[in-house]
């Protein structure tokens, strides 16, 4: 059994360096950031990041056998290195999706395996509904399904686990907005002028970083308030919550039938305040052949010991299978 001591480093693959980087033009505003690591014969794979905006970072690498994965990574519009940073403009879901597949085409891969949580679960079925043809499988964590539901829960329901964090958030708008806080942080976030929407963008992030882990960590939350996170994170969450992440409602669910055929693994914790452990099981529910697997001591974070586990423990499952699937 997992003991609290374990650390981070003891259930990822060591850190590795990128064998290659580049910058992709995928219109006259965007450029995105992306590199390839491990093995350039493995098997391919893309890890999407979560936020929207959260971009990449070295420790994203380490959830792959460098011997055997092809591993992909890529800043979204917006997001990370990618630039420019926070830029809401041209920055839709059908957008993303078509750059990676731009990606995809340009390192010449067939089919890869999909990795991606949070909003990277989001944009991972989103992609592969609309291209299942391009997919080996997915590895899913922390599921968020775009409902109306999940969006008040993340501006007004996590106060109930985090008050003090809820408060900070919520008073950095007049009292009179408070009853709409996405419009209110959301024409904040969309004003040009740093002055309006640094602060704001700054407490966006901060409550979001607050919230991530079963035990939060000063570290995090700090890191979140940062400029260079909190611009991405800030500006593109209110961007794709205003706009409903750009799909239809229900989308995600009643398209699983065109990836019923994939194989699939969803790691999620089960005090996962963010994104509510239910939207995890309403997935497996509409795909009865993934494997649903519910991290009983962690929270929202990919990074935190027993879901980086689960989710390392998938990755080798998809390596060892030989019918294109995972070990149980």
């Amino acid at each position: 059994m997992r003991t609290a001591l374990t650390s981070l480093d003891q259930v990822l693959y060591p850190p590795i360096e990128p064998n290659r980087t580049g910058r992709l033009a995928v219109d006259e505003l965007h450029t995105l950031h992306w590199e390839s690591c491990g093995n350039p014969a493995g098997i391919p794979v893309i890890f999407i990041h979560g936020g929207p905006g959260a971009g990449t970072s070295p420790k994203s690498r380490r959830f792959f056998d460098p011997a055997k994965y092809h591993i992909v990574l890529l800043d979204q519009r917006g997001a990370g290195q990618s630039t420019p940073l926070g830029e809401c403009r041209e920055n839709t879901t059908p957008l993303l999706i078509s750059d990676l597949e731009r990606l995809r085409e340009l390192l010449g891969i067939e089919r890869w395996l999909v990795f991606g949580g949070s909003w990277g679960s989001t944009l991972s079925l989103a992609y592969a509904q609309a291209h299942p043809e391009r997919c080996l499988g997915l590895v899913l964590r922390g599921i968020w399904l775009v409902s109306d539901e999940e969006i008040d829960w993340w501006l007004y329901g996590m106060r109930q686990f985090f008050p003090k964090e809820w408060e900070a958030f919520a008073q950095q708008v007049p009292e009179g907005e408070r009853s709409d806080l996405l419009a209110a942080y959301h024409r904040r976030l969309a004003n040009d002028d740093p002055a309006v929407h640094t602060p704001a963008a700054r407490a966006w992030s901060r409550y979001e970083g607050s919230c991530l882990q079963l035990i939060p960590d000063p570290v995090t939350v700090d890191s979140f308030g940062e400029d260079a996170i909190a611009l991405g994170v800030g500006r593109l969450e209110a961007h794709y919550f205003h706009h409903r992440a750009f799909l239809q409602p229900g989308q995600l669910l009643a398209g699983v039938t065109k990836i019923a055929h994939l194989p699939c693994v969803i790691v999620h914790g089960r005090y996962d305040v963010i994104c509510p452990v239910r939207y995890a099981f309403a997935l497996a529910d509409a795909w009865p052949s993934a494997k649903l697997v519910v991290v009983p001591d962690a929270g929202h974070s990919s990074y935190e010991p027993g879901i980086a586990a689960e989710l390392v423990k998938a990755t080798d499952a998809f390596t060892l299978a030989d019918d294109g699937g995972f070990v149980a």
